[in-house]
């Protein structure tokens, strides 16, 4: 399983991005996905994720309300649609797939993840 992430690059606060990320799975309906970052000296943190069945989702405190998951099975796809960006989003963003996770629960923390893509930097600038 192969994971893509794209869509980062410098963004002004305020302003908006969309990240996508590619999994190369034959079941890709059957993973759970989340996303994480990591700004630079900092630990990696979660951020967004979604159940493989019923599209539930979970957010961290720090983006609820700005942010937003969501799935496209047919596309193979996860998507973080990111508004009102602040300084403090600034980071790689990675995107993860749990194999069988909770249906219905989303996966929030890192141990569960199975596969991980490779980060898509996301600068915001004052």
């Amino acid at each position: 399983v192969q994971l893509q992430a794209s869509g980062g690059g410098l963004v002004q606060a305020g302003g908006s991005l969309r990240l996508s990320c590619l999994v190369s799975a034959r079941t890709f309906s059957s993973y759970a996905m989340g996303w994480f970052r990591q700004a630079p000296g900092k630990e990696r943190e979660f951020v967004a994720a979604i159940s493989w069945r019923g599209a539930s989702t979970a957010y961290a405190n720090s983006v609820k309300g700005r942010f937003a998951v969501s799935r496209d099975n047919a596309k193979n796809t996860v998507y973080l649609q990111m508004n009102s960006l602040k300084p403090e989003d600034t980071a790689v963003y990675y995107c993860a797939a749990a194999f069988r996770a909770n249906p219905v629960v989303p996966v929030t923390t890192k141990d569960e993840y199975n596969y991980w893509g490779q980060g898509t930097l996301v600068t915001v600038s004052s």
